[in-house]
């Protein structure tokens, strides 16, 4: 009948399109939640990988000093008339250069090294939020 009224008990087209764009809204601001909750939890890990290769890189910076240095007091003691004369030490000081460069050559290595498997196992990004973003705009893009 034309003098028919809808009842309130029917939404109506513009109560329908607010309660799906109130709905992407919440999702969008959990997705949100949920990407910072991850990155904030990877972000120590990501500091303790960044710390130790840090200091993998400044150990081995050390060493390459003492590496250097080394290669200078190889180079003067090659260059002197009488080797023993100079050092009554029983090493000379270019060895003990490169025996201490050399011991922190490895620590720095294999801190460096520890430092980036660390890095490796786990990937700073959110990827799970990604992955549940990625799944919602298929559904949405779908579900037309």
């Amino acid at each position: 009948m034309p003098n028919e009224v809808h009842s309130s008990a029917e939404p109506g087209l513009t109560t329908l399109f607010g309660g799906i764009i109130k709905d992407i809204g919440d999702l969008i601001r959990q997705e949100i939640r949920f990407a910072r909750a991850e990155v904030k939890s990877d972000l120590g890990k990501t500091r303790e990988a960044f710390t130790t290769l840090s200091i993998g890189v400044g150990i081995a910076s050390v060493s390459g000093l003492l590496l250097l240095w080394m290669l200078v007091h190889l180079l003067h003691w090659l260059t002197l008339p009488d080797r023993s004369a100079y050092d009554p030490a029983t090493l000379p000081l270019w060895a003990c250069f490169g025996i201490v460069g050399g011991a922190l050559a490895l620590v720095g290595g294999l801190t460096v090294q520890a430092g980036i498997k660390k890095l490796k196992s786990f990937n700073p990004l959110p990827d799970l939020t990604a992955q549940t973003v990625k799944e919602n705009v298929e559904w949405m893009t779908n579900s037309k």
